[in-house]
């Protein structure tokens, strides 16, 4: 079983125990009237990448990321340092995030949000509006394409964007064939947790340029922005690096032109 089999997994257990909630999450998320365009921050006109800057206390492939770990003030340099949106992980099992670390975030910054875990039924959607997310993440490589279809569509109705993940060409044609607007570029196979830039370098060529393009993953050097930069993609998200810097802020790729 590979790791992204034992996450979703695990998954599958945590939507579960989510059911008896669905008339209270669906009365929550049809309650919000607060959204920010997670789309339009990533659009920016003046050349520039935007930034996705991630609250991660740990990872599978990293192990712990910050003893001491504060996900609002991480926000808050975050934001006051430019990111134009913010991830949040929410994975319990595997990442050491919670919910009420994107709910912490949500009140402590004007930003959109990503929630940053593995969906695989809409309940989980649900949970992300009622919660103050702006944005879900979808993984193609973890998802048939019905139910990528179909949680695109409901993300839609509660009036998330959603970032759609590929790390292969076959899942990037998956990508295409739907309503998808947001497409994500994992440079780290979920399968091996190996990363390698030319993923991106690769599968950007094959993206319309309507499509909000964002890279993931492995992006740790102002040289690794500047290769990214001239993939053409219109944003970068960054996790690890930021958070390895001092409270997850003010590291070099902060500081760097982008």
């Amino acid at each position: 079983m590979s790791k992204l089999d034992e996450i979703l997994a695990v998954k599958r257990e945590e939507v579960a125990r989510l059911r008896p909630r669905r008339v209270e999450l669906r009365k929550l998320a049809l309650a919000r009237n607060d959204f920010r365009s997670f789309r339009r921050a990533l659009q920016r006109d003046d050349g520039r990448l935007a930034l996705i800057a991630e609250v991660k206390k740990a990872s599978p492939s990293a192990g712990l990321l910050a003893p001491s770990f504060d996900p609002v003030e991480i926000a808050r340099n975050y934001a006051r340092a430019g990111a134009e949106a913010i991830s949040v992980l929410t994975d319990a099992t595997f990442f050491q995030g919670h919910l009420d670390h994107l709910r912490a975030v949500r009140e402590a910054v004007v930003i959109p949000i990503l929630r940053k875990d593995f969906v695989v039924d809409e309940l989980q959607i649900l949970e992300a509006a009622a919660a103050g997310a702006d944005a879900i993440l979808l993984i193609v490589a973890a998802l048939q394409q019905e139910r990528l279809i179909a949680l695109l569509a409901s993300a839609a109705t509660y009036q998330l964007d959603a970032l759609v993940e590929v790390h292969t060409l076959p899942e990037l044609k998956r990508a295409l064939e739907t309503d998808a607007q947001i497409i994500g570029i994992n440079n780290r196979n979920l399968a091996t947790f190996q990363v390698d830039l030319g993923v991106t370098e690769k599968l950007s060529e094959e993206v319309p340029r309507e499509i909000v393009l964002v890279s993931e993953s492995g992006i740790r050097t102002a040289t690794d922005l500047e290769r990214i930069k001239a993939t053409g993609v219109n944003a970068v998200l960054i996790g690890e690096a930021l958070m390895r810097a001092q409270n997850g802020a003010n590291g070099p790729l902060l500081a760097e032109p982008r």
